[in-house]
């Protein structure tokens, strides 16, 4: 089966988002989902730069790997983009091309970027939408006081439109979806993606 997902965002300076989904020729049907061995064909989202970021500038390329995590600024989520952030050089020296997923606007996304010097795409899908429609469990999100860290490095309150659980999710070149996993171990997810990448190519 073959999927064709796009996420489209109207008023993007309001950071509003439209979902339109396609599978298999029909627009909307969003009951669709993305399973393990199915293709994407591409989708669209917006980044930390408010600007509109493509699948397909990627699929085809490179290995992509989207890892949704619940927030920016918090402990795991922090350790997870450390992590990736430390192992960046060896992951593109694999063909693997790193982005985070989270609720978060594009401001905050450029702050948590800014504070912990990461160097991959964050992408703000604050509807849960493109969660949603790889089988990602999202919720509604909400305002945490002073828990993000501004320019200057005074704490700040955070408001994210969902909050998504943590899974990473490992398209290869081809656009096959090799995994859509839990991750227990947010710390150590970029190690583990880098042995899974090597598992999935001897395949």
């Amino acid at each position: 089966m073959k999927l064709h997902l796009r996420v489209g965002f109207a008023a993007l300076a309001l950071g509003v988002a439209c979902l339109v989904l396609g599978t298999s020729g029909r627009a909307g049907d969003k009951e669709a989902k993305v399973k393990v061995g199915d293709k994407v064909a591409t989708f669209e989202s917006v980044d930390d730069q408010g600007k509109p970021w493509k699948a397909k500038d990627v699929i085809g390329k490179k290995t992509l790997v989207l890892y949704f995590y619940p927030a920016d600024f918090t402990g795991g989520c922090t350790a997870q983009a450390c992590g990736f952030r430390d192992e960046i050089e060896k992951l593109h020296g694999q063909g693997i091309e790193v982005v985070g997923v989270s609720g978060d606007t594009p401001t905050t996304h450029k702050l948590f970027k800014n504070h912990h010097k990461l160097s991959f795409t964050l992408l703000a899908d604050e509807r849960g939408e493109l969660a949603k429609f790889f089988g990602v469990p999202a919720s509604a999100g909400g305002t945490v006081k002073n828990a993000g860290v501004d320019a200057d490095g005074k704490k700040i309150d955070i408001t994210r439109g969902s909050t998504i659980q943590r899974f990473t999710v490992v398209i290869t070149k081809d656009g096959t979806v090799a995994a859509i996993d839990g991750v227990k171990n947010a710390g150590g997810d970029a190690k583990r993606i880098s042995e899974l990448v090597k598992k999935v190519e001897k395949n």
